[in-house]
Formats: structure tokens, sequence, C-alpha cells
């Protein structure tokens, strides 16, 4: 039982992983322009862990919206 490699499997992967990282990038730059405040300067400056807690889950539930759309 041997293991066979498909090259066109691999580049079709890579690629699809890297276009789902770009993608979860730009939403959530966008949705940081968006809002009124400096989600960087809110989470870690002034330490709001309730806004931090919900970047972490938009950018997961982007990243589960992204990876159904890619598959």
């Amino acid at each position: 039982m041997g293991i066979e490699f498909h090259l066109g499997s691999m580049l079709n992967a890579l690629i699809y992983a890297v276009m789902g990282v770009v993608i979860l990038i730009a939403c959530f730059v966008a949705w940081d322009k968006v809002t009124p405040y400096d989600l960087w300067k809110e989470i870690v400056e002034k330490q709001n862990s309730a806004l931090a807690i919900f970047a972490g889950l938009m950018a997961l539930g982007i990243a589960i919206i992204v990876a159904s759309a890619v598959h």
C-alpha cells in the first residue's frame, strides 16, 4: 500500500489556503475601517477584553464562511 503524491492536488490546496487567509485578512481590515474606533488601540492599550473576544469570534466566523466557500 503505497502513498501516492499528487502535485496538482497539493498545489490546489496551497492556493486555496493562501486565498482563504488573504480574504480573512481583507475582511478583518475592512471591518476595522468601518468601525468608528481604532481596534488595535482599544484592545492593546485600553485592555478592552470584550472587544478582543468579539474580534476573535468575528474572525472565526469569517474563517468558517471562507472555508465553506473554498471547500
